[in-house]
């Protein structure tokens, strides 16, 4: 896997042009007036956040490490944030009380119809390439926007949620890192492992998933949104990768692909559990005004989970990848 700082993408639209321009010292940040007139679950809105949020990860090539903390890109990540924070509040916010927001989370479907059971059941291997380098801008940095909610928590909560993140970062083994494991499989499907690689490929509803975590990752005010994000991903998770984990095997994607869903069905499995009963138990029980917080973050998550699914099986029930540049999914073999 390189760690190398990734190169920028090419702008989808006036915002994220503006932003990058910005980065690179070459022009003026986007207007209030752009930021309001701009689909919040667009490309240009979605990849300009993006940008903001990457700031704060591994950055990009040629760009100065303290524009992380630059005035005037903070104030227009924060109009930024707004509009996407205000969105999910109108699209999202159903439940009021946790336990009803996970009830659905709970049950499996008799007859699912979700990407994991498409792939298991109809996926051919460059399916599940495109999902993989679609999906690897989160997996290249597994756990870390749930990271930045551990000085935020204490208690049974934070000791929880530590213990969790632990086994994401491999229990202190390197090469079980949870983002290593992703970029061997990786590997196994002929992906390029470098870190931001498949960027400029992945669409609009993919960043929204990735901004979200960052979002509720980086403001202490969102603390709540960011558990319920995190027991929206656990409890959904083990049934997933062993869907995947199924779909690796059938299209002989070869083991270290396997290996990474077998994974997490194991430990995901283990985590739900202590998500629920300990991390969100504790939560509520040192912060019980948060339940409304952490049942938005799980509604939030489903609703754009379930917008991601719904464009990834439009195309490809199509025929026609999901990809924006369908080139990025050739087989690169790059290790």
């Amino acid at each position: 896997m390189h760690c190398e700082e990734p190169l920028l993408p090419p702008a989808r639209g006036p915002l994220s042009a503006a932003v990058m321009d910005h980065l690179l010292g070459t022009g003026p940040l986007p207007r209030a007036d752009e930021i309001a007139g701009s689909p919040v679950y667009g490309d240009d809105l979605q990849l300009a956040l993006y940008l903001c949020y990457e700031l704060h990860y591994r950055g990009f090539a040629d760009v100065p490490p303290d524009l992380e903390w630059d005035p005037g890109l903070l104030r227009t990540r924060a109009a930024l944030e707004d509009r996407f924070l205000t969105a999910l509040r109108t699209d999202a916010a159903v439940h009021e009380r946790v336990e009803d927001a996970l009830a659905g989370l709970l049950v499996e479907p008799v007859d699912g119809t979700g990407v994991s059971h498409f792939l298991r059941d109809k996926g051919e291997l460059w399916h599940l390439r495109e999902y993989a380098a679609q999906r690897s801008l989160y997996h290249l940095k597994e756990a870390d926007p749930h990271a930045w909610v551990l000085p935020r928590l204490w208690g049974r909560a934070k000791a929880a949620m530590a213990a969790v993140e632990f086994d994401e970062y491999g229990g202190g083994r390197a090469e079980r890192v949870h983002a290593r494991l992703f970029a061997d499989l990786m590997t196994d499907l002929g992906l390029d492992t470098t870190y931001g690689r498949y960027l400029d490929a992945a669409c609009a509803e993919l960043l929204a998933t990735v901004n979200v975590m960052s979002l509720f990752g980086l403001h202490r005010s969102l603390r709540g949104a960011l558990v319920g994000h995190f027991a929206a991903v656990e409890i959904t998770s083990s049934p997933g990768s062993r869907r995947l984990a199924e779909a690796m095997r059938r299209t002989g994607a070869g083991p270290a692909a396997e290996h990474f869903y077998d994974e997490h069905v194991e430990a995901d499995a283990v985590h739900e559990q202590v998500v629920r009963h300990d991390v969100i138990g504790g939560l509520l029980q040192d912060e019980p005004h948060l339940e409304r917080d952490i049942a938005f973050g799980v509604d939030a998550t489903v609703f754009l989970e379930d917008r991601l699914g719904e464009a990834l099986l439009a195309v490809w029930r199509a025929g026609r990848s999901s990809l924006r540049t369908p080139s990025a999914g050739e087989f690169t073999h790059v290790a």
